[in-house]
């Protein structure tokens, strides 16, 4: 995949001018290296006072891999699809309290999954349009730009834990 620009995209300044197929495989490792790397008393610790730990915010990444996940394959699978928007502050205060290993092994998993499939997709499928009811009209392109901007922006929260 080449190099894109991402308008419109509140991530797309995480990925701009990347290849964002990279982003979406060497992101998730460098979580990965991070966080099994630390002492497990870190997974309860906050990159900042009032935030949220790093136990939720892999949590959240976890979450936020399964949506990319149903977002791509409705995207890909049915036309005119509108993508549900969700509160991730109401997801969170859902979720149990799984221990931190747990949710980044699912965000991982989950991430091997996707990025198989966005890497099998051709020119015409990663220009296949849904509509977001705050973004409006979008493509594929756009929703892995989300995707692999959106953990960008949560990489500095990990690893302001992991030099804690």
């Amino acid at each position: 995949m080449q190099n894109v620009t991402v308008s419109n995209n509140p991530y797309g300044k995480f990925v701009e001018g990347l290849d964002v197929l990279k982003c979406l495989e060497d992101t998730p490792a460098r979580i990965e290296s991070l966080v099994r790397a630390w002492p497990r008393e870190k997974d309860e610790q906050s990159h900042a006072p009032g935030k949220w730990t790093a136990r939720q915010v892999l949590t959240h990444l976890a979450q936020i891999e399964m949506v990319f996940a149903n977002r791509l394959r409705f995207a890909l699978a049915q036309d005119n699809y509108v993508v549900q928007p969700f509160e991730q502050d109401d997801w969170m205060n859902n979720e149990s309290s799984q221990p931190a290993l747990v949710a980044l092994d699912t965000y991982l998993s989950m991430r091997r999954m996707n990025l198989a499939l966005c890497r099998s997709l051709t020119p015409a499928q990663r220009k296949k349009t849904f509509t977001h009811p705050e973004f409006g009209v979008l493509d594929v392109n756009w929703m892995m730009a989300w995707a692999a901007g959106h953990e960008r922006n949560h990489l500095p929260q990990i690893d302001a834990v992991a030099k804690a």
